[in-house]
Parts: C-alpha cells; sequence; structure tokens
C-alpha cells in the first residue's frame, strides 16, 4: 500500500475536488463517500479507490485486508494529520473512498412501478443537504420507488447529502431532469395521481391515496412553483397547531410517504 505524505499529491487534489466542487463531481462521474459502514454499502463495480489514514491501517489489521481485497489495488494510505485536513467530516474514521456515480434515466426510475403500493417522490430545488440525504434515506424505509429532483435541486453527490443516506444513496432509483412540470405530466400518463404539498391543500389525512402516488415537494423557503404545483391533481397539507406554520422539508416529507404506504 503506497503512502501519501504530501498535500500537493494528485490523489489529495482530486480528493479536494471532489469533495468541494459539484462540477468537478460531473465531470468525473464520481463522489466521495466516507467512514467504514459506509464503504461497506458500496457496491464493488462502483468502487474507484480507497484512502486509509495511517492509525487505521494500524489498528485495523483485519478491516484493512478487507478493504484491500475489495479495492483491487486501488488503496493507499495518508498521514493522519493529511487526512484530517481532506475530510468532510469532525471526527473522521479513516476510510475514504471515491467511488463512480449511478445514472438513471425517469423512465428507469418510473418502470419500478409493480402491483402493490407504489410512490414517487418528486423535489422542486431542495436546496438543504440534510434534507435531501434525510428524504433518501426515509424513503427508502417507507419503501417508496424513487426520487425525480429538478436540476435545481442540491447536488445528491454533495458529501452531506451522501452522510445523510445513511448508505441508502446505492439502493433508492433517482433521476435528475430538465423539466420537473414535464415528468410530472410523464407520471401521470402512467396512471401516478399527483399530489403537491401546498399551503392551499386539503388536510392530508383526509386522502384515500392510490396504488400509483407521486407526492410533489417544494422548496423549503419558497415551496413548489406554481409551474409545478398546477401540475398537481390535488393539494394536500399537513395541518398545524400552536404559531408553526410550516415543517421542515424532510419530517413533512417523511410522514406523507408513510401516509401513502398505509393508503389512507
Amino acid at each position: 500500500m503506497i503512502t501519501i505524505n504530501s498535500s500537493s499529491n494528485d490523489h489529495v487534489k482530486r480528493i479536494a475536488a471532489l469533495m468541494d466542487k459539484a462540477k468537478q463531481r460531473r465531470k468525473e462521474g464520481c463522489f466521495i463517500v466516507e467512514g467504514i459502514k459506509m464503504f461497506r454499502e458500496i457496491p464493488r463495480g462502483d468502487l474507484d479507490s480507497v484512502y486509509l489514514s495511517e492509525t487505521f491501517v494500524k489498528d485495523n489489521n483485519d478491516v484493512v485486508k478487507e478493504i484491500e481485497s475489495n479495492a483491487s489495488g486501488k488503496c493507499f494510505c495518508l498521514s493522519d494529520s493529511l487526512f484530517k485536513k481532506i475530510s468532510g467530516t469532525v471526527t473522521p474514521q479513516g476510510v475514504l473512498a471515491i467511488v463512480r456515480q449511478k445514472k438513471y434515466s425517469l423512465e428507469q426510475v418510473m418502470s419500478t412501478m409493480h402491483s402493490g403500493r407504489n410512490c414517487f417522490v418528486v423535489l422542486d430545488r431542495i436546496q438543504d443537504p440534510g434534507n435531501l440525504g434525510t428524504i433518501v434515506r426515509t424513503g427508502e424505509g417507507a419503501g417508496i420507488n424513487g426520487v425525480i429532483m429538478s436540476d435545481t435541486t442540491v447536488d445528491i453527490y454533495n458529501p452531506k447529502v451522501i452522510r445523510s443516506t445513511m448508505g441508502s444513496i446505492f439502493r433508492v432509483p433517482f433521476c435528475i431532469v430538465e423539466s420537473l412540470p414535464e415528468a410530472v405530466e410523464e407520471l401521470k400518463k402512467a396512471g401516478v395521481t399527483a399530489y403537491a404539498a401546498h399551503l392551499k391543500g386539503e388536510s392530508y389525512n383526509k386522502e384515500a391515496f392510490p396504488d400509483k402516488t407521486a407526492l410533489l415537494i417544494g422548496n423549503e423557503a419558497n415551496g413548489l412553483s406554481d409551474e409545478v404545483a398546477s401540475k398537481a391533481d390535488r393539494l394536500i397539507k399537513i395541518p398545524m397547531q400552536g404559531k408553526v406554520e410550516s415543517l421542515n422539508a424532510a419530517i413533512a416529507t417523511a410522514i406523507l410517504m408513510y401516509q401513502v404506504e398505509a393508503g389512507r
């Protein structure tokens, strides 16, 4: 295993660029994953390379052997100080991987429909990485078919998004579309009923959600654009008590996803 000590090393420069720049991630078609648990979630065919801290290598002999066997010769050791410098976490675990991105089309996401209950989450300009990652993770738990995002939504391969998914990024199909209204129209043509989370909607718990449902979720500050909301079959909202006007986007989406799954 080659040890890297210099911040001017090409590997280190590459990691820094992938960590910080969505443009670079798109150009390379790669992204960063950190931590041993997340490493073990990576589909082996998608693994590009792995970087370990000196202390991790010294203290985890058996795990290092496992990592090296999966990395097919593309495993490198970084000094502790250098690893901490490039890590996106306050307390790095000592494992960082570069992973190849998945590419899904709208048609591929829609092809996941089956005879049971189906739910698609459609996101319009979500900006908080933690919200997007949590929606993906909770979506897996709720059994959704996939996530459809506007191209103005935060980069799903942002390191903060990846950490928030806790591995669900590798299992939940998703696609990024140029025109969200057109994507909603395609869903409707396939028999999917579109429900928009909207302040002017009716209470969500009065709905009997059909077996093919799409939930349209808007930007944290401004909600859905009028153009996207106009494509909905129904407007729904989560009733608020007290002085609360709305919920966090991820929490609101979670409530609605599980309500759809329950079918009521």
